[in-house]
Order: C-alpha cells, then sequence, then structure tokens
C-alpha cells in the first residue's frame, strides 16, 4: 500500500481533482493507494509512512520525500508526464 499525500490551500477543490485522478491512475496500473487529503499547512504533521506528496500549488520547502506539482491535473498541461513522475515513485 503506497501512501499518497495530496494538499492544497484548502484541502478541498483543488486537491480533490488531483486525488480524484491519482485515485484513477494508480487502479490503472494496479497501484494500491491511500491518499491523504489535507491542507498545505499540514505536509509536515502528516509525512508519517508517505511514499509522495503531490500539491496543487507551488512550495519551496523539502520534506524530504518525492514531490511532485500536481497542477497538471488542474490545467491539463503537461499531465502525461505528470502522470508518469507519479507512477515512477510509486511503482
Amino acid at each position: 500500500m503506497k501512501k499518497v499525500i495530496v494538499a492544497c490551500g484548502g484541502a478541498v477543490a483543488t486537491s480533490t481533482v488531483a486525488a480524484s485522478a491519482i485515485k484513477e491512475l494508480c487502479k490503472e496500473n494496479g497501484i494500491d493507494v491511500e491518499i491523504l487529503q489535507i491542507r498545505m499547512t499540514e505536509i509536515e504533521s502528516s509525512l508519517d509512512g508517505v511514499d509522495l506528496i503531490v500539491t496543487t500549488m507551488r512550495i519551496k520547502k523539502d520534506f524530504g520525500k518525492p514531490y511532485v506539482n500536481g497542477m497538471a491535473f488542474l490545467s491539463g498541461i503537461n499531465k502525461e508526464a505528470t502522470e508518469e513522475k507519479i507512477l515512477s515513485y510509486l511503482k
């Protein structure tokens, strides 16, 4: 079971879009995934057992875990490259 943080400013709108896309991507690739949908401010206190962090906003801080910017799930731009990057961390 892989654990992925999906974070945005309020843990509601944009992270829901990204979380749904990541769940579907993992399902299509046979990856068992747990999505932790949280606010950006909650990342640091939620890192235990996390395999990947995906945010819909830019972050500068290094949390010591693999990180992917998930804006592509909102804009559609570079979505395939973003999906490939996510899969490379979770496979």
